[in-house]
């Protein structure tokens, strides 16, 4: 445990949880993206609905989506700076399940299409996105990460990881989601260090590759 999980980190109030780490949801929504949104639906459950209002969570997950970080002055502002930038943004109350309270659901709209994220601040300023579209995950962007669509088939994780080793590039961890066998799945690969665009290029034609998305890791102070 670091210094940072026991002070929290340096942001803008008033709460870690519903401030900073909501910010940090919104930034991780629109690195995945892949840039700016043009319209996000923002669900809000738990205590996110109930006490968000008040504690600026509203704020900062637009802030967030709008590339800012926690300790950004201008979070106050983010609804103005939302509109002044032609974000379309609604807000509503969810009921996400069994998960942790400070949860949110943000279905948005980038220029290459939809993504939905569904994730949790979890203290301290941390998160922990745990959908992806129609994908379980497990993902706190602290790590350059890629996530990979393709048909569920034999061979498809060799294929990703030989064109990593070969631009000798670390893997951290690599995990195989799908919906059902044979059926879509979602390959989280978290490494060491970022890929260069010529090895993403080389991981979208693979052959029957769908998507290839890649996160860079969130490196906000403290």
């Amino acid at each position: 445990m670091g210094i940072f999980d026991i002070i929290g980190p340096v942001m803008v109030g008033p709460s870690s949880s519903h401030t900073a780490g909501a910010v940090r949801i919104g930034a991780f929504a629109r690195k995945l993206l892949g840039g700016p949104p043009r319209a996000a639906r923002i669900g809000l459950h738990g205590s996110f609905a109930a006490t968000g209002e008040g504690h600026g969570t509203h704020l900062a997950l637009l802030a967030g989506l709008l590339g800012m970080e926690p300790d950004d002055a201008r979070i106050p502002e983010a609804r103005q700076i939302a509109r002044q930038s032609g974000l379309e943004f609604l807000f509503e109350t969810v009921d996400l399940g069994e998960v942790h309270p400070n949860s949110v659901r943000l279905e948005l709209e980038g220029e290459d299409g939809p993504l939905e994220v569904r994730a949790s601040s979890v203290g301290g300023g941390r998160i922990s996105a745990w959908g992806v579209d129609a994908f379980r995950v497990k993902l706190d962007g602290s790590y350059p990460t890629l996530l990979l669509v393709y048909p569920d088939r034999p061979g498809a994780v060799a294929m990703v990881a030989a064109i990593l080793s070969n631009a000798a590039i670390n893997i951290a961890t690599l995990k195989a989601h799908r919906t059902s066998r044979g059926g879509p799945a979602l390959m989280t690969v978290e490494l060491d260090q970022a890929p260069s665009e010529e090895v993403v290029d080389a991981l979208r034609h693979l052959p029957q590759m769908a998507q290839v998305r890649f996160l860079p890791a969130l490196e906000f102070g403290g």
